[in-house]
């Protein structure tokens, strides 16, 4: 059985997403981000960065939400989550998977912690001003792609598609917000998994 150690919405969401399509045998273990939980000893055992998720399978423990991604999408290959070794569309898929964990969710992670990124308190505001335009670019660009296809890699859900749900929930309080974009708004509404 699976184990993830989650907390609600983090980066997280896209691996508890795709274990409920999957449809295996999983458990969560809450890592309480308000008191630190996933800076405590016990959780620095299992992942020594102190982030959140972390999959535990046996005597397989993984850190970072795109390579649980890859791995659950390997491990289950009867789900199609990624396309057959040596095609276009398994190209494709890399391509978007990482754009989407290197690219796209550090400049979101940019945008809602400035103060990381600066020693000057009056410089945080300009920070998020300038992430404010690269990720609607970077959103733009999401739509673009969504213009003739269903989804990321053409028309069949991948992993994917479940990363980019979650940088796109993330994006929801940007002045434009991807619900603001007619192809990822239409993405967005046909979402297959809806998890409490």
């Amino acid at each position: 059985m699976y184990t993830l150690f989650y907390f609600p919405r983090n980066a997280s969401f896209a691996p508890h997403m795709l274990l409920a399509h999957l449809g295996v045998p999983y458990q969560l273990e809450l890592v309480d981000r308000k008191s630190a939980a996933q800076k405590s000893d016990a959780y620095l055992a299992l992942n020594p960065t102190g982030r959140i998720p972390t999959l535990v399978d046996d005597q397989t423990v993984l850190f970072e939400s795109a390579a649980i991604c890859l791995y659950l999408s390997e491990k289950h290959p009867e789900s199609h989550l990624i396309p057959s070794l040596g095609t276009t569309e398994r190209a494709t898929f890399h391509q978007w998977l990482f754009y989407l964990t290197a690219s796209l969710q550090p400049e979101l992670m940019m945008y809602f912690y400035p103060e990381r990124h600066t020693e000057s308190d009056g410089d945080s505001q300009a920070i998020k001003r300038a992430q404010e335009e690269r990720l609607t670019e970077m959103f733009a660009l999401l739509d673009k792609t969504l213009a003739n296809s269903a989804f990321l890699c053409g028309n069949t859900l991948t992993a994917c598609d479940y990363f980019l749900f979650m940088l796109a929930h993330w994006g929801s309080g940007l002045s434009a917000p991807p619900l603001s974009f007619p192809n990822l708004r239409r993405f967005l509404a046909r979402w297959p998994i809806n998890l409490q």
